[in-house]
């Protein structure tokens, strides 16, 4: 890798398979400034993974080797485990989903024994039973250098946690250990209960989707009594009722560390709300408490509004998705009235109504503290929506207001905007899927006019059109507070393109526009290009999944080779095709600000590639380039690490970035 600037490769997602892995290992064998590289679904098996483990042994650059959703297996596992014994930089290694079984986990443990670089490794979703986590664990018993072991998604069962748990009991490095989505059941979490009484680093534990039950959840409370290290519990989708909820309330009365607790997507009713209301009366150091996709009903909902009347510390509440309808809606507006904590609240998805949404626009009007508040999904009419946009003209505090999905048309839509005329607070506004319409479009562009404090506007999937996107052209002539504007999924084609790209031309505050999944074509495409040849201050342009060619990618190429504010460029998932990676790999040889260039899903082949390859050579900017899905076959990732050799700056996300 001849390439002097180079630090990130990205090429996740592409065809390059082992031969492109053979011809990427030479290249890191030499390479001296590549530190991150990116691999992941790639086709890549044994060879391949044999080919990168050899410059692993030389390299002494990389510290970041993502081998994601290929197919090494443990032939591919056994020999990076050779080259970890001797290599000396590698901190982070990837090999979820890549079909290692026994021998392979077996080798890397081994490797631990002596490694002592490596702080992450990520086995998740392969096939880790319980007599691999036991060598893991036995390894962990004498290794003092990982901090981060991702264990998700394998077949780990309750023989497999209590291996693990006596390696906990003295391990004094690991942090953070996630064994989502196995089997460890009531009975794992029994015995790694036993370990967190003794154990004094762990700080996160993930043991969500684990089928653990009421006794799991006992016995984890248990050890909390005497843990004074944990901070985050994960427990979701597990099948914790009542009695759990009321065990885990009863350690939280005492434990002084537990600042996250996720719930989300168990069995608690409203008697283990009410028992958690009650620890929120007295405990003082949990900030997030998660219980989306319970059945929590009104009653539940009242206790827990009770509680948030002197709680102190509680700055997350999550209630998604349970029974929630106006009853306890109007509970909470109340707690909300004298609560001087809480920034954000989600009852996305429960059934409070025009009802709930009045008594809630109440608080608004008084409260000072809460931030976000989310209610999307509610069956909201004009009436509660007419409350809440009131209640916006006075309220000082709440920046972002997600009213997805709740039928707001163009009445509402026009007294949102009204409200939107003299409220000074909001920031951000979430509209998507909502849909407005054009003619609320046009209603929202007349109080974009003369807000001064909305600087994030989402109306993706609103049905705008072109003549919603030419009225909100109007209000960005003016407007001088809008950074962010997102106008995805909207219908809108050349002529609505054309229309934002003149309001470009004046406009000095938007920094970012998302025009994706719209009907432009190289006619909007050539707008746009006009426009960034002299707009100063648009840093991100996203148009991908539109319908611009070789001929579009031409006129932005352009744009490019003078405008010197754009860093991120999206045109993923377009028809550009190799003609038009050849006019943008041009205007990368002098563009000296673009960053990010996703050309992802473009069909670009080898000979866009090469071309890009060529441009690689003398550009020392791009650091980001999305290749994913572009049939890259081995000449084209050949080319690409050859580039790699002089480039050291751009990371070569060749496709999808992970």
């Amino acid at each position: 890798m001849a390439n002097s600037t180079l630090t990130t490769l990205d090429l996740n997602d592409n065809s390059i398979g082992d031969n492109g892995a053979v011809a990427l290992s030479e290249a890191l064998k030499t390479n001296s400034t590549l530190t991150t590289l990116y691999l992941g679904a790639n086709s890549i098996g044994a060879n391949g993974a044999v080919a990168l483990s050899e410059a692993l042994k030389t390299n002494s650059t990389l510290t970041t080797l993502d081998l994601w959703d290929n197919s090494i297996e443990d032939n591919g596992a056994v020999a990076l485990s050779e080259a970890l014994k001797t290599n000396s930089t590698l901190t982070t290694l990837y090999l979820g989903c890549d079909s290692i079984g026994d021998n392979g986990a077996v080798a890397l443990s081994e490797a631990l024994k002596t490694n002592s670089t490596l702080t992450t490794l990520n086995l998740n979703d392969n096939s880790i039973g319980d007599n691999e986590a036991v060598a893991l664990s036995e390894v962990l018993k004498t290794n003092s250098t990982l901090t981060t072991l991702d264990l998700g998604a394998n077949s780990i069962g309750a023989n497999g946690a209590q291996a693990l748990s006596e390696a906990l009991k003295t391990n004094s490095t690991l942090t953070t250990l996630n064994l989502n989505d196995n089997s460890i059941g009531d009975n794992g979490a029994v015995v790694l209960s036993e370990a967190l009484r003794t154990n004094s680093t762990l700080t996160s534990l993930d043991l969500g989707d684990n089928s653990i039950g009421d006794n799991g959840a006992v016995a984890l409370s248990e050890a909390l009594k005497t843990n004074s290290t944990l901070t985050t519990l994960d427990l979701n989708d597990n099948s914790i009722g009542d009695n759990g909820a009321q065990a885990l309330s009863e350690v939280l009365k005492t434990n002084s560390t537990l600042t996250t607790l996720n719930l989300r997507h168990n069995s608690i009713g409203d008697n283990g709300a009410q028992a958690l209301s009650e620890v929120l009366k007295t405990n003082s150091t949990l900030t997030t408490l998660d219980l989306e996709g319970n059945s929590i009903g009104d009653n539940g909902t009242v206790a827990l509004s009770e509680a948030l009347k002197t709680n102190s510390t509680l700055t997350t509440l999550k209630l998604e998705a349970n029974s929630i309808g106006a009853n306890g809606a109007v509970a909470f507006s109340e707690a909300l009235k004298t609560n001087s904590t809480l920034t954000t609240l989600n009852l996305n998805d429960n059934s409070i109504r025009d009802n709930g949404a009045v008594a809630l626009s109440e608080a608004l009007k008084t409260n000072s503290t809460l931030t976000t508040l989310n209610l999307r999904g509610n069956s909201i009419w004009f009436k509660g929506l007419q409350a809440m946009f009131e209640a916006l003209k006075s309220n000082s505090t709440l920046t972002t207001l997600d009213l997805l999905n709740d039928s707001i048309g163009n009445d509402g839509a026009k007294a949102m905007f009204e409200a939107l005329k003299s409220n000074s607070t909001l920031t951000t506004l979430d509209l998507l899927d909502d849909p407005i319409g054009a003619n609320g479009a046009v209603a929202l562009s007349e109080a974009l006019r003369t807000n001064s404090t909305l600087t994030t506007l989402k109306l993706e999937g609103n049905s705008v059109g072109d003549n919603g996107a030419v009225a909100l052209s109007e209000a960005l002539k003016t407007n001088s507070t809008l950074t962010s504007l997102d106008l995805g999924d909207n219908s809108i084609g050349d002529n609505g393109a054309v229309a934002l790209s003149e309001a470009l031309k004046t406009n000095s505050t938007l920094t970012t526009l998302d025009l994706w999944d719209n009907s432009i074509g190289d006619n909007g495409a050539v707008a746009l290009s006009e426009a960034l040849k002299t707009n100063s201050t648009l840093n991100t342009l996203d148009l991908e999944g539109n319908s611009i060619g070789a001929n579009g990618a031409v006129a932005l190429s352009e744009a490019l080779k003078t405008n010197s504010t754009l860093t991120t460029l999206y045109l993923g998932a377009n028809s550009i095709g190799a003609n038009g990676a050849v006019a943008l790999s041009e205007a990368l040889k002098t563009n000296s600000t673009l960053t990010t260039l996703d050309l992802e899903g473009n069909s670009i082949g080898d000979n866009g590639a090469v071309a890009l390859t060529e441009a690689l050579k003398t550009n020392s900017t791009l650091t980001t380039l999305k290749l994913e899905g572009n049939s890259i076959g081995d000449n084209g990732a050949q080319a690409l690490s050859k580039a790699c050799n002089t480039n050291s700056i751009v990371t070569i996300i060749g496709v999808r970035g992970l």
